[in-house]
């Protein structure tokens, strides 16, 4: 199956250049992906006319980081950076005393939660990518509240004060729809 690799992708750049475009040899990379571990073929080398492109085991399309070996862990990690990001953007309306807990709340779902949750229809979710989740959602939450984990008040009464649902519901929810 690899061997025709090469000849599909000179066929794909002189049907390209026929029609005006031209491929990149210098951006141009590729991803292999491994998801059964059992079958190892020989190493090829894929090339495009005599350059042998790089090949990567992650890279970032669409705003989703995409694995070799079909895991998420990285594309997780990247949408909570991300919410953290979003997070900081608008931490002066989130922290501000002023402003009403639900209506932080209601900003909260309607701004940075989206961020984290972007491309997660298509995830297969791990209980482990669900508690990541959970814990970078509860730090955000209690700095909205005002409140620290010493403060030993639970997370079911600071989703209340908000009116936010948990993470994993929503999750759950966006996978379902």
């Amino acid at each position: 199956m690899r061997c025709g690799v090469n000849a599909r992708l000179e066929v794909w750049r002189q049907t390209l250049e026929s029609k005006g475009f031209k491929l990149s040899r210098i951006t141009t990379e590729y991803l292999e992906c491994k998801f059964s571990v059992g079958a190892h073929e020989a190493e090829v080398h894929v090339k495009l006319d005599t350059q042998v492109i790089p090949q990567r085991d992650r890279f970032k399309y669409l705003g989703s980081v995409i694995q070799g070996n079909g895991e998420i862990d990285e594309d997780v990690a990247h949408r909570i950076g991300v919410e953290w990001m979003k997070w900081r953007l608008v931490s002066g309306v989130l922290c501000d005393k002023n402003v009403p807990p639900r209506c932080k709340g209601k900003f909260y779902k309607a701004v940075v939660r989206p961020s984290m949750l972007y491309g997660a229809e298509c995830w297969p979710v791990k209980k482990s990518h669900v508690q990541k989740l959970k814990v970078a959602e509860m730090r955000m939450l209690r700095w909205m509240c005002g409140h620290t984990r010493r403060d030993k008040i639970r997370n079911e009464y600071i989703r209340d004060k908000l009116g936010v649902a948990p993470i994993e519901d929503k999750l759950r929810e966006s996978r379902l729809r």
